[in-house]
């Protein structure tokens, strides 16, 4: 019999994988993808279309080999784990034994259970795609994995001389079953029907038959208490103790199902959520001595704060605060793309080629095109909405300090149309420059949006505002404070020199132009009394205000 054993270990076969991987192609400023397969018969794709692209491509070319996969039968029955394989890596940190790849790892290394599964696995950042042949303690154990099919188990011999129980009919196995041993459909956790788990199936999937009435329970059985549960894509350990974080985790992942279902968000109970998962995984990992659960631990963590954060910007209020702490606003930017804001102003007023308000003001509007490769679209009306007649004039005075590129004429510059806009370049802003800003390209795009809605304001531009005007309305709104007063609370109001600095204008100005802004409704009130420029953003100015 120990013969027998040993032979059947060594015939088995290391579980599969399919890795699909997107990378930058060329220079990241160019856009384009590369496609590649682990499969040698897959050849490179190369995809200038930009990550989208790419993202759409390599999904159906995942699809194609889960088609193949399926119609060779599914994951097999004698693969040993390819996490296994790989000396659990794919949910643990790599052990230092130097043992080469694809090598089986020693005994006892790993602990791997449960039948063969096919599955599926898609980093966060949309660049890799993994399908793996692996036990379902290792599927269990990877964040982010899904099983998608079970192998059958391989038949064993009948012991000679013994009857064989006969096998159940076709026609009375349970359906549940058939299914997921056939299929190769994604589980979801919250086991909901949606639009976006039939889209992701493949073609050839077989509909799943509807499971047959389950028999009626004893009362008992109905209140008797639940041993197992999910969450995370993890399964909670039927012997995990305490009892009592046993029972957290498995209550837990109930209630983040029954969050996914809501119609409406619910921001407060999200946090909640992720702030008990952050207590009950840190436990866990305290329990099981198990780093993977340390790291999901501090990412609920994180998560949690995220979510008060959002919850604060769109309500207006401070992390924590209550209903009278101030008015209740929903904000265009949250409290980092704010300070992201403010760091553009100043990179801005230390970096613009000429002093003058026109020539700042379009430099700070290009730069919030650019910021991320250095190059942003811009049309004639663009430019003439900020500086109207002045326009031509600054864009050729940039152009000749070298501060700006444009691909043709300043005249196709200004005719050009929202249809058609010209991409313009700034040299300083490119990849291979040091980078002066650090956010992605979310924020970018608020930022832009940001300062567009304040230079654009229609009261505004009824006042005849020119471009120190627009200027003095973006720096008060980025430095006011969440109830709409300007400067930090222990500063009493805007440093006088530094307001007249970043607008180009003379100190003794200021109260000039703050008077304009009290006028069109941008500031509901402005004093320039000793060196500080106090004052309050009007209420339909406070969803754009900095939050200092």
């Amino acid at each position: 019999m120990a013969v027998e054993a040993g032979t059947r270990q060594e015939e088995r076969v290391v579980g599969r994988v399919w890795t699909v991987r997107l990378d930058p192609d060329g220079r990241p400023s160019v856009g384009a993808v590369r496609l590649s397969c682990s499969r040698p018969a897959c050849a490179d794709q190369r995809f200038p279309g930009g990550a989208a692209v790419g993202r759409k491509a390599a999904i159906d070319h995942v699809k194609e080999h889960l088609a193949r996969i399926r119609e060779g039968g599914g994951p097999r029955g004698d693969a040993w784990c390819a996490c296994r394989a790989a000396g659990c890596a794919w949910h643990t940190p790599a052990p230092a034994t130097g043992r080469p790849s694809g090598a089986p790892p020693t005994a006892g290394a790993v602990r791997c259970e449960g039948p063969a599964v096919l599955t599926v696995y898609a980093d966060r950042a949309g660049r890799l795609w993994r399908i793996a042949e692996t036990c379902t303690r290792c599927a269990a154990a990877t964040p982010g994995c899904r099983v998608l099919n079970t192998a059958r188990r391989p038949a064993r011999p009948a012991p000679t001389g013994t009857d064989q129980a006969p096998q159940k009919p076709d026609a009375e196995e349970d359906p549940a079953d058939r299914a997921g041993r056939d299929g190769l459909t994604a589980a979801f956790s919250d086991r909901g029907s949606s639009p976006a788990a039939g889209a992701s199936s493949y073609a050839a999937a077989s509909p799943a038959p509807v499971p047959r009435a389950r028999a009626a329970q004893p009362a008992s059985a109905s209140r008797r208490t639940k041993r197992w549960g999910k969450i995370a894509q993890r399964i909670v350990p039927r012997d995990l103790e305490p009892d009592a974080l046993r029972l957290e985790l498995i209550k837990l992942g109930d209630e983040f199902r029954a969050y996914q279902q809501r119609t409406e968000p619910d921001l407060t109970v999200l946090a909640t959520l992720h702030e008990r998962k952050a207590r009950a995984f840190g436990q866990w990992a305290d329990v099981s001595g198990d780093i993977s659960l340390r790291h999901e631990a501090e990412r609920a963590e994180k998560a949690a704060q995220t979510t008060l954060e959002m919850h604060a910007n769109r309500t207006g209020q401070p992390i924590g605060g209550t209903a009278g702490d101030g008015p209740v606003v929903e904000r265009l930017l949250t409290r980092t793309q704010a300070a992201s804001a403010r760091t553009v102003l100043d990179y801005v007023a230390a970096n613009s080629p000429h002093p003058e308000a026109e020539v700042r003001l379009a430099v700070l509007m290009l730069t919030l095109r650019s910021a991320r490769a250095g190059t942003g679209n811009v049309t004639g009306q663009d430019l003439t909405g900020w500086l109207q007649g002045d326009a031509e004039q600054v864009v050729e005075r940039l152009i000749e300090a070298g501060w700006l590129r444009l691909p043709g004429t300043v005249a196709e510059l200004m005719d050009s149309r929202p249809e058609g806009p010209i991409a313009v370049t700034v040299p300083t802003l490119l990849p291979e420059q040091s980078r002066p800003f650090a956010f992605g390209k979310t924020t970018r795009a608020r930022l832009s949006g940001w300062a567009q809605k304040v230079v654009s304001d229609r009261k505004i531009r009824k006042k005849k505002a020119t471009a120190a005007d627009r200027l003095l309305a973006l720096y008060t709104t980025a430095h006011a404070r969440p109830d709409g007063r300007l400067g930090h609370v222990e500063d009493d109001g805007l440093r006088l020199d530094q307001a007249a600095e970043f607008c180009a204008l003379p100190p003794d100005q200021i109260a000039e132009h703050a008077g304009l802004l009290v006028a069109a409704g941008w500031l509901a009130e402005a004093d320039t009394i000793g060196d500080r420029l106090r004052g309050q953003l009007a209420e339909r100015a406070l969803p754009l205000g900095g939050m200092l």
